[in-house]
């Protein structure tokens, strides 16, 4: 299923275990389109036949490019450079050695997903080194004659994060540096997994989307933002809320987990579909393990609002 929701952009429904708006891909039009973010390996099939139905062949796809490696947004890359032989692989220079050798990647992914690796998510195949270039903060993929999408550096959520600022449209690909907001569920939760998860650097790299002043915000889970520069200022907030009761928590020997889901979990209303797909997404177990991790490795001094 793909909508299109600006001028020269294509949002594509990857369908992630079936699952609809849960995982999107961003087709950028031009004389040299590009991809942004391939979903995962289970994906591959629903993208390819979406990309069929835009009359996008295997030579016609320049350039695809992932906002960061964890697998439900990089993990067809490997299937998708074999279809697309023309096609340059973007990636954040702190990620680009897991696409050529994902070893390491997978068997992490396999530790956190367990079963669900392979029943939801799929794995990843290699990618050929001379096929992927890493992306510099501020560099510039050119999509067409004054079109081009520009890369912003934005760790936080994961050290080997980047944004993608589309010149045309004025449209931010945040990847899941803004956060994670499925439209069944509703509510706009922080992503803060482990190993990587910075709270300073994940409100800075918000500040940097908000210096650029996009028209839109596109989330890989889920679509464009309403009023995006209000979306922006939401989503530190929401990032400083979680950490302060994340903090209070960890210092009373509490749970972190329950602290979180007591003060935003969804409402009791919310349809247990919607409930069951944030959960497997973006749960307030990874949530709160990636936490955990920031504040023992920052040594619990100051407060995460300081």
């Amino acid at each position: 299923m793909s909508t299109r929701i600006a001028p020269g952009v294509v949002e594509i429904d990857t369908l992630l275990g079936g699952w609809e708006r849960v995982t999107a891909g961003y087709l950028v039009e031009g004389p040299e389109p590009v991809l942004v973010e391939t979903g995962s390996q289970s994906s591959v099939p629903a993208l390819l036949a979406a990309l069929e139905q835009l009359s996008v062949g295997p030579d016609d796809l320049a350039g695809i490019a992932v906002t960061h490696i964890h697998l439900d947004h990089a993990g067809g890359v490997g299937d998708l450079a074999r279809v697309f032989p023309r096609a340059t692989i973007y990636v954040h220079g702190k990620g680009a050695r897991h696409l050529a050798d994902p070893s390491r990647l997978v068997a992490s992914a396999a530790t956190v997903y367990g079963e669900l690796l392979d029943s939801l998510y799929g794995r990843l195949d290699p990618t050929p080194p001379e096929r992927i270039h890493v992306l510099a903060d501020g560099e510039d993929i050119v999509v067409g004659p004054g079109r081009r999408l520009t890369t912003v550096d934005s760790p936080g959520h994961a050290k080997h994060h980047l944004a993608l600022h589309d010149s045309d449209s004025g449209l931010l690909f945040a990847g899941d540096a803004v956060g994670v907001r499925l439209p069944d569920a509703g509510v706009l939760w922080p992503a803060t997994p482990p190993a990587d998860f910075d709270l300073e650097l994940a409100c800075r790299s918000i500040g940097r989307f908000r210096e650029r002043r996009p028209s839109g915000v596109a989330l890989a889970h889920y679509g464009l933002l309403p009023d995006p520069m209000a979306m922006l200022d939401e989503a530190e907030a929401s990032l400083r809320r979680w950490a302060e009761v994340a903090e209070t928590a960890w210092r009373d020997g509490q749970d972190i987990a329950a602290a979180l889901e007591e003060s935003f979990g969804l409402p009791a209303s919310t349809d247990p579909h919607a409930r069951e797909r944030m959960e497997t997404l973006n749960g307030m177990h990874s949530n709160a393990a990636g936490l955990r991790l920031w504040l023992e490795h920052r040594g619990g001094e100051g407060t995460p609002g300081s």
